[in-house]
């Protein structure tokens, strides 16, 4: 499987490295696999929608 970095996919969600770290750390990021002190993310990782948006809650909800 390839994996990438927080800085990398960080840039592709938009987000920044200290996000991802928190979806890693919180286990929000299926796949994702800690190395000592770095996370390796898979490449093809889904992002995961943010707690806080009016679309996540309409999720929550079921609307």
């Amino acid at each position: 499987m390839d994996y990438t970095t927080l800085k990398k996919a960080g840039e592709k969600w938009g987000v920044t490295p200290r996000w991802i770290n928190y979806y890693c750390s919180s286990g929000r990021i299926s796949g994702a696999v800690k190395m000592g002190t770095v996370w390796l993310i898979p490449k093809n990782a889904e992002k995961p929608i943010d707690g806080r948006t009016k679309e996540a809650r309409r999720n929550r909800n079921g609307k």
